[in-house]
């Protein structure tokens, strides 16, 4: 069981964007723009969604969880499955965890989520190793 902690709900932030795109105030190109990266990490590390995308209304949306953290090192950055978060939640004193919604058709992508794991222990510190050890 993931304990999320400090968690941010995009849901209006989103609301209103989607209000701007149906009056046009907000064109098409600026909210279908995920990057080649993004729309990778939705195919082989994103999981489904039951909701349609809200611009083409045709393919379902995947959601992807990015990962964010000092602790992580070369790890921070990357998007993550969620047998992998949950494995990383009881290994790491804390890290940041974006959930983006993308649609794979469209190309519509939008934060959706984010929130801390973690054990909420700061790491052990080893001390580093020099050329001379």
């Amino acid at each position: 069981m993931l304990t999320q902690r400090q968690v941010v709900d995009y849901a209006l932030q989103r609301r209103a964007l989607l209000a701007g795109v149906r009056s046009g105030r907000v064109g098409d190109h600026e909210v279908c723009d995920a990057s080649p990266y993004l729309l990778r990490a939705a195919k082989f590390h994103g999981r489904p969604d039951d909701r349609a995308c809200p611009m083409c209304r045709r393919t379902p949306l995947t959601l992807v969880s990015w990962v964010y953290g000092d602790e992580l090192k070369h790890v921070s950055g990357s998007a993550r499955t969620p047998d992998e978060l949950a494995r990383m939640a009881g290994l790491f004193g804390e890290f940041t965890v974006y959930d983006v919604e993308v649609c794979r058709t469209c190309h519509w992508n939008h934060l959706v989520l984010s929130y801390v794991l973690g054990t909420g222990e700061p790491q052990p510190t080893r001390p580093r190793r020099t050329a001379g050890q």
